[in-house]
């Protein structure tokens, strides 16, 4: 029995009672759906999805419907739509992993309006549920769906950097066990940090490997992968000119993770230069590095909307970032307490420039960012890579300066190249043909 033999059999056996059929082979398949026929795909993003489109097309017809589930990159989706010529074309943002699969998943997505609504119903059904509402919604036109998602999976790396940086922390200079610091992750996650990677954190933590007695997550090489939306979330915000160091930060940290044997030769040059001493203990307690993660969140968060909100304008989308913050809120990886706070914001506000300036939010931060400074010094007081904390603390401290450095650059920028500059007392643009007098 090949291998889709046995999927197929596995779906029978599984779904046995219910209304299902499968297909032999791909004309068996499509004879099987009602006309006009919805066809969603849920492969690998990649040239795989433009050779499943090319078996298809020749069996459609002009009303059929490719919905492309997978992780593809918005741009690839654009340029399907443009050649998905006399069939209907979607690309729909899904998170949740197996979970997701099985119990609901957050579900965005983008494409024509009346294509969404004739699946609408369908998406809702198999959708996460959040106080009765399915955590799907019409992202936006062409390729909405898939540019939201991937932005979702940008903040996702933030998170899990500021998470495993406040391991390291809680392990090399709190010198927490690891069953110390899976209470202290689910006593966290059963208040405001509340959220499904807290939740899996502490889980993580107090799993033992059977086979050496130890926490499992001690033997696993420290190496971390990814599937490429980390770093297109930080290439179309370069495009765009949105800040998110945060994100950025995050792929930077697994390209790094990822060059072990470098590490390992590199730290054999400064040994001792990372301590263990009471220096970071004395910095920072677990109570602050908690708020110090809280306010992290915030800031990682409001990267992402920022790039939302800059996308829609740019694209014509037509994103609404409450929606969005409202689909979040269970299903999805990101999902969390603070969501509630967020889709709050946006519906009070849709044109809300930052999250930085709703007052919820700005309450928090004024209170508590000061543990976000501290953590950040016993950090590198420490010598413990923080490279996720200090940037969302240096994300915060920019937005709040009325006035940064960029007066010099720019004046270094008219001296070596001529670039002109703005004053701050007159309109106009001007230049200083000598620097030297």
């Amino acid at each position: 029995m090949t291998l889709m033999q046995r999927k197929r059999e596995l779906l029978l056996k599984e779904g046995a009672g219910l209304p299902l059929a499968v297909g032999e082979s791909l004309a068996d398949f499509l004879s099987k759906l009602e006309s006009p026929r919805n066809i969603m795909l849920l492969v690998p993003a990649g040239p795989i999805v433009d050779s499943v489109i090319a078996e298809l097309l020749p069996h459609l017809d002009d009303d059929d419907l490719i919905i492309d589930g997978g992780n593809s990159h918005f741009t690839d989706t654009d340029r399907r739509m443009a050649e998905a010529k006399g069939v209907g074309f979607m690309g729909i943002g899904v998170s949740g992993g197996e979970e997701g699969a099985r119990h609901g998943a957050s579900i965005m997505p983008g494409g024509k309006r009346e294509h969404y609504d004739r699946i609408a119903a369908t998406l809702q059904a198999v959708s996460a549920k959040v106080n009765g509402e399915p955590c799907v919604a019409y992202m936006g036109a062409g390729s909405a769906g898939h540019f939201v998602k991937m932005v979702h999976n940008g903040i996702e790396y933030g998170m899990m950097q500021l998470l495993a940086e406040t391991y390291d922390f809680m392990q090399h200079s709190l010198r927490m066990e690891s069953t110390e610091m899976h209470r202290t992750f689910a006593e966290w996650n059963s208040g405001e940090l509340n959220s499904f990677l807290v939740e899996i954190t502490a889980q993580v933590l107090r799993k033992t490997d059977v086979e050496t007695g130890k926490p499992l997550v001690s033997v696993i090489l420290d190496t971390a992968g990814q599937k490429g939306t980390g770093k297109w979330t930080s290439q179309a915000a370069m495009d765009l000119g949105v800040p998110i160091p945060t994100i950025d930060s995050a792929v930077t940290m697994r390209q790094i993770s990822a060059r072990k044997a470098a590490r390992i030769k590199i730290s054999g040059e400064y040994q001792g230069m990372r301590t263990s001493s009471d220096a970071g203990r004395s910095r920072t307690s677990v109570g602050e590095l908690k708020d110090a993660l809280f306010c992290a969140f915030i800031l990682t968060y409001a990267q992402g909307m920022s790039l939302l909100q800059a996308a829609s304008a740019e694209k014509s989308f037509g994103l609404d970032l409450a929606e969005i913050a409202r689909i979040w809120r269970g299903g999805c990886i990101i999902r969390s307490q603070l969501l509630e706070g967020i889709r709050k914001a946006y519906s009070a506000q849709p044109d809300l420039e930052s999250l930085l300036l709703d007052k919820a939010f700005s309450n928090i931060l004024n209170t508590r960012s000061g543990s976000l400074r501290k953590a950040v010094v016993a950090f590198n007081e420490s010598g413990t890579p923080a490279a996720c904390f200090s940037s969302a603390l240096a994300y915060f401290d920019a937005f709040r300066t009325e006035r940064l450095p960029a007066n010099l650059i720019q004046a270094q920028r008219d001296l070596f190249g001529a670039h002109t500059y703005q004053r701050t007392d007159k309109e106009g643009t001007f230049h200083t043909a000598d620097w030297e007098k």
